[in-house]
């Protein structure tokens, strides 16, 4: 049996994955800090260890580490934080507790288990971006976006360093997302018709299809690939020049 850290797991992404892996044969260490949310998370996934940690401190991290008890096949960055507001209302703390879940939490994770996997000559990591991180951030997220295009040149100097280590790296970006920190945007029917006339494809994205790209790059399928940022993301970055109309 194969085994799986997932970041983020109380999280709508983060669980979806993990109960992807759980069916295709992974024993998933679930880690999140909201330790009553993962607990439930939990009993709903077969084969699945609550690693309640938080990821921006190593200690707590190795701690989770040594619970699991085994060295990880694969790891998901999937934990991320926003804090809404326009950047000249964003408090210092607001950016900085951003920063350290989204971009310095998937440093030390990275790290952590990159270490075990080196020893063992192989491993699979995917660390979660966002199409914030690309070329169009979104305005009133204070330090989302950029860390998220943090997390996606991270992903790639860590392709760089590790590939040699037996470490495959890869990110990935979702686009219009029905799920966790974005659900809310979709509960309001109007918004939700207006968000998905911007998606050439006309919809929203759910947690499984960004699952589905995780279980691919975990895959044999996806041996050959690797420093890549996949966007999932229906079409809409590039979607600029076909929402200017022409007559």
């Amino acid at each position: 049996m194969k085994n799986l850290l997932v970041t983020g797991a109380a999280g709508g992404i983060g669980s979806e994955i993990a109960t992807s892996a759980s069916k295709e044969g992974y024993r998933v260490g679930l880690i999140d800090q909201n330790s009553a949310k993962l607990k439930e998370v939990e009993a709903k996934i077969e084969n699945s260890i609550s690693l309640p940690a938080d990821i921006t401190k190593e200690d707590s991290v190795n701690e989770a580490l040594d619970l699991f008890g085994e060295t990880p096949d694969g790891l998901v960055n999937c934990a991320g934080i926003v804090r809404f507001g326009s950047l000249l209302d964003q408090q210092v703390k607001d950016f900085e507790d951003v920063i350290n879940v989204n971009l310095l939490g998937c440093f030390i994770v990275s790290c952590c288990v990159a270490r075990l996997m080196k020893n063992n000559g192989s491993g699979n990591i995917i660390n979660i971006s966002s199409i914030s991180g690309g070329k169009h951030p979104a305005i009133h997220s204070g330090a989302y976006a950029a860390t998220k295009a943090g997390v996606a040149m991270l992903s790639e100097q860590m392709s760089l360093e590790w590939g040699r280590e037996g470490i495959r790296v890869n990110a990935i970006s979702p686009g219009f997302i029905d799920s966790g920190m974005s659900a809310d945007h979709y509960v309001d029917p109007v918004e939700r018709e207006k968000r998905e006339g911007m998606v050439p494809i006309q919809k929203i994205g759910e947690a499984q299809d960004i699952a589905n790209v995780v279980m691919f790059l975990l895959s044999d399928e996806s041996s050959y690939i690797h420093g890549e940022n996949i966007i999932v993301d229906g079409g809409v970055m590039n979607s600029v020049l076909a929402n200017i109309g022409r007559n």
